[in-house]
This record gives C-alpha cells, sequence and structure tokens, in this order.
C-alpha cells in the first residue's frame, strides 16, 4: 500500500517534468523540485480545491463546469508560487499545464487502478 502511494508519487513527479517539457512558459528546476512539487499539489487538491469547487459551485453551473478548468489552472499557479524552482509564467500556461496534468494523471491511475486503494 505504501510503495503503491510511493510510486504514484513518483511516476507524478515524472509527469510533471514531462509537463515542463511540453508546455511554453513552464520551468521546473530538477526531479527533486517535481517530487516536491507533486507533494505541494496532493495537499492543495486535497483540501483547498473541494472548498473552491463548493464556493464556485454557482459558478461553475452556469458554465456547465468549465470554470473547474480556471480553479484547476490557479490552483497549478499556487503550487509554482508556493514552490521555489517551479515557474509559471503566465496564466494561459498554468491552464495547459493543468490540462495535461489532469489528462496524464487519470491516464496514470488508469494504468495503476483505483487509487482508494492508497489511502
Amino acid at each position: 500500500m505504501i510503495l503503491s502511494a510511493l510510486l504514484y508519487w513518483v511516476l507524478t513527479a515524472a509527469i510533471l517534468m514531462l509537463v515542463d517539457a511540453i508546455t511554453p512558459g513552464i520551468h521546473i528546476s530538477g526531479f527533486g523540485t517535481a517530487l516536491l512539487a507533486a507533494f505541494v499539489m496532493g495537499l492543495v487538491n486535497f483540501f483547498i480545491r473541494p472548498v473552491l469547487m463548493l464556493l464556485t459551485l454557482p459558478l461553475n453551473l452556469l458554465t456547465l463546469g468549465l470554470f473547474s478548468f480556471v480553479i484547476n489552472a490557479l490552483l497549478f499557479a499556487l503550487v509554482a508560487w508556493l514552490i521555489p524552482g517551479f515557474e509559471v509564467s503566465n496564466f494561459l500556461s498554468a491552464l495547459l499545464g493543468s490540462l495535461f496534468m489532469a489528462i496524464m494523471t487519470s491516464v496514470l491511475s488508469l494504468v495503476l487502478g483505483d487509487r482508494s486503494r492508497f489511502a
């Protein structure tokens, strides 16, 4: 169980390095920074994202869920602001980076199976 969670964490950091290579405007100084960013991103998505989703529920309903992309981009930029060595130059880069992260971590979850067993 712990080994699976560590594997998921390391693979998420590797995905973050891939997002750095693909997305213009995103720079990560090294794999250690990516590991720290993946950990902080997990904490932010666990604690802050549900509160923001609840607070913006009317706007999310009005935009048929598209405002979730804005929230994800803002949280991606927040993690970049918190972690030295992880830089996001503008909002569009944060939006593209968060979109690529969401797609690739979804594929990772499909490959590794149910994440609830990691808890």
